[in-house]
């Protein structure tokens, strides 16, 4: 297909899919008078283009995106824009107190809890594969907006970045990311918000969920006990997450220092710990189970 058609088709203009060719994000083949032949493929990809581009990506992040078939990157990039979301709606409610005041020294402190909160969000992103980084980073995010304002938040701050910026490399073996890659591709970012949603919902009311929930729990300890499971790619997977997380500091470093970071997190947390009390006087096998 020539360029004229290919304009219409795609309803890009011509200086656009230039650039783009450009860019290396399209592969036309020159002709022989110097014209380009763009193939069923370009085409594909040229519309795909304008999509992200509308949705605010750059050049090169539409080249990752595209160059990614697993769909990772461009679920990383969904709660990359959450996140900007979250920011820029705090920044509104920063702007209303500005117009209404508010003391700039107060304001200045706001915006720099903001930064710091994306700084830590966006290492939690980095620092775990596909699904695992998407649901731990927003699960973390909605309790990084406290300003850091006593020596001891200061303190836990910079032992949480130390920890995120030193901590090791962690990646499955290749099967068990294919296999987490294929298991999670249809699981989005707002998916993980209902989660955490529903998570915090059962630790509010512990008995509630217990008394709502008694079949499933059953199934789960049942399945957890079963052959199934333990060769299952799951089980592999929490296994060698677990270790990663005994060793590499998350439990002794990363999430003491959150607990002194937030007061928002030191409270979940808390609920967290007195919800498992009641779930195991209930069903104590579950002890068992976990270790």
């Amino acid at each position: 297909m020539l360029m004229n058609e290919t304009s219409k088709v795609t309803n890009l203009t011509k200086k656009a899919i230039e650039y783009y060719a450009e860019q290396g994000l399209i592969f036309p083949t020159i002709l022989e008078n110097g014209y380009r032949d763009f193939s069923a493929d370009d085409i594909d990809r040229l519309k795909k283009i304008s999509i992200f581009r509308k949705l605010g990506f750059s050049t090169e992040e539409v080249k990752a995106v595209l160059s990614d078939e697993t769909g990772d990157t461009l679920q990383k990039f969904s709660v990359q824009k959450e996140l900007s979301v979250q920011r820029e709606q705090a920044k509104k409610v920063i702007l209303d107190k500005l117009s209404c005041g508010k003391d700039y020294a107060e304001i200045s402190t706001d915006l720099k809890a903001i930064e710091q909160s994306a700084t830590i969000a966006e290492k939690l992103l980095d620092a775990f594969p596909g699904y695992y980084g998407r649901f731990i980073c927003l699960h973390f995010a909605r309790f990084l907006n406290e300003p850091i304002i006593t020596v001891e938040q200061q303190s836990a701050y910079r032992d949480i970045i130390e920890f995120l910026d030193n901590v090791p490399s962690f990646r499955f073996p290749e099967d068990l990311q294919a296999f987490l890659i294929e298991s999670t591709k249809h699981i989005s970012t707002i998916n993980i918000k209902e989660l955490i949603e529903v998570t915090k919902q059962s630790i509010e009311n512990p008995e509630k969920f217990l008394s709502e929930n008694k079949c499933i729990l059953e199934q789960y300890m049942s399945f957890k006990q079963s052959d199934e499971y333990k060769n299952s790619p799951v089980y592999k997977m929490q296994a060698l997450l677990k270790a990663f997380n005994k060793t590499s500091g998350y439990y002794d470093v990363f999430i003491p220092a959150m607990k002194k970071l937030s007061a928002s997190y030191t409270d979940y947390y808390t609920k967290i710990e007195q919800a498992n009390e009641k779930l195991l006087a209930q069903y104590p096998e579950i002890a068992k189970l976990n270790n």
